[in-house]
């Protein structure tokens, strides 16, 4: 199959399009999408308990914190997005701000992120449905069924084959799947916060606890590290977002559409954790016994532990909900890596049989399989040989976030330099919005880096002393950095040919 370029309708003539299927998802339809990636329920559930761990009560300021560098990195893309509707997206705009060198790490930065995360979804989505199993027959055993590692295994890659598969077939049928998975999740979440809040009205919450002001101040955390580190994980939560500008050939009026959604995208998103942060908080308070959101043991699953309590017979609902949640973000997580494939193998920064697109869906199609093939060879082979390797490197994500967010934030800053200062909005939104989000970012990576290097760190495992979060991070970034390498001398016209340009 030929993926000679064509001329793209864009304000920078040197992107092409490369065949997938054009005004194929608006406005609602992204957003959808964007807040599936997210999976609210799934990540909330996970990251509640281990940031209550840190910070207590001043939860909301940390997620809204967390908000501010998410919300400024957006107004980035969206400027790069209206310059560069390219399904490359980070891969592509790196590229033309700072040369094929930088690129190629942004784009690998992004993959090798949602290749991870694709391997814990399906692994989360593995563990609540055989959860859901044992409350379904109300047998307990059946919940046990995932600790079998040959089982979980074979279930986990059943998992990822069915999104790998639904992905294949385009953004039509992606789309159609997410309206019904992420309204029924969002529905579930707002049934949960409800009822917290009627049972802090009624005097039947395990400790109510009044809203008070100081819960959002986040100067109040006790220490740098300590905010940091929740800062930390509340940029996890919002990771996501940016598969709404991955979409862009796809999507009506492709310049404008995407952006908007990203922003909409990141604004539902901080609606929904703050309602349901204040919630939890409200009913369950932060101590470290019993019902306690700072409980240890409620930690990597709050909802499991205050769902019964919560929602009393309907508790099964959110097990649902945490299922769909995790299985809606596999499949519309494989967005993004397909399209970064797809770009860079058609602009010949890998193979270009990357490059190729299904004729019958209009979609990526090598690229989608070897997204999932990597996904699940990841899985296999972490969950094999350690579960605290496979814990390890998603706590490891976040500095690989904020590294490839970071470039892109800057890349919008260095791209539109010439332009920076002429106007108001051009100052706000293709200078000081990027660059403030961008630097934040990296500051986080430098910061998380450093704090990674202690032993103590994630699962508290180490080699020769430096912690495995670290080496698991780093690893996967040279890792990168090799393969680049590779390419330059089996792919030189990449490097040598794309050209950096400066927008207006």
């Amino acid at each position: 199959m030929s993926t000679a370029p064509k001329t793209v309708q864009s304000k920078d003539s040197a992107l092409s399009e490369k065949g997938l299927k054009a005004g194929s998802v608006g406005l609602i339809g992204a957003v959808v999408i964007g807040v599936s990636c997210i999976a609210p329920a799934y990540t909330l559930t996970a990251a509640l308990g281990p940031t209550v761990s840190e910070v207590g009560v001043h939860l909301p300021a940390i997620f809204l914190v967390g908000f501010i560098p998410m919300l400024l990195v957006a107004l980035g893309y969206r400027e790069l997005n209206n310059a560069m509707p390219d399904a490359g997206t980070s891969f592509t705009w790196a590229t033309r701000a700072f040369g094929p060198w930088i690129g190629w790490m942004g784009g690998w930065g992004l993959i090798a992120a949602t290749i991870i995360v694709l391997s814990n979804l399906a692994a989360v989505a593995v563990d609540f449905f055989y959860l859901m199993l044992g409350q379904v027959f109300s047998d307990p055993s059946l919940a046990e069924l995932s600790k079998i590692l040959p089982l979980n295994i074979a279930t986990t890659l059943v998992f990822i084959a069915a999104a790998c598969w639904i992905s294949y077939r385009g953004m039509e049928t992606t789309k159609g799947v997410q309206y019904v998975l992420v309204a029924f999740q969002l529905l579930v979440l707002g049934w949960f916060a409800v009822s917290a809040f009627a049972h802090v009205a009624n005097g039947t919450a395990f400790d109510a606890t009044a809203i008070s002001p100081d819960w959002f101040n986040p100067f109040a955390v006790d220490s740098f590290t300590t905010f940091t580190a929740g800062v930390s994980l509340s940029i996890f939560i919002y990771w996501g977002w940016d598969v709404t500008l991955t979409m862009n050939e796809e999507t009506k009026n492709p310049e404008k559409t995407p952006g908007r959604a990203a922003t909409v995208t990141v604004l539902v998103i901080v609606v929904i954790y703050m309602t349901v942060a204040l919630a939890t908080l409200s009913f369950a308070g932060v101590g470290d016994t019993g019902l306690g959101a700072g409980n240890p043991e409620n930690q990597s699953s709050i909802f499991a532990v205050l769902a019964g309590p919560v929602m009393g017979p309907f508790a099964i609902l959110m097990s649902l909900a945490i299922l769909s949640s995790s299985a809606a973000s596999l499949q519309s997580t494989f967005v993004s890596p397909a399209r970064t494939l797809l770009a860079m193998g058609h602009y010949r920064a890998i193979s270009p049989k990357f490059g190729r697109i299904s004729p019958t869906f209009k979609s990526p199609s090598t690229a989608t399989i070897a997204a999932a093939i990597a996904a699940a060879g990841f899985y296999v082979v972490t969950r094999t040989v350690s579960e605290n390797a496979l814990w390890d490197t998603i706590t490891a994500l976040g500095m690989m976030i904020c590294f490839y967010y970071g470039i892109t934030a800057l890349a919008c800053v260095w791209y539109f330099r010439a332009a920076a200062f002429a106007g108001v909005r051009s100052f706000f939104f293709k200078f000081l919005s990027p660059l403030l989000g961008g630097v934040i970012l990296l500051v986080m990576f430098v910061k998380t880096a450093i704090d990674s290097m202690d032993p103590e760190y994630g699962s508290g495992s180490s080699v020769g002393g430096v912690g495995l979060v670290f080496i698991l991070g780093m690893g996967v970034i040279l890792l990168g950095v090799v393969i680049m390498l590779v390419m330059y001398r089996v792919r030189p016209e990449f490097f040598r040919n794309f050209s950096r340009r400066g927008g207006n």
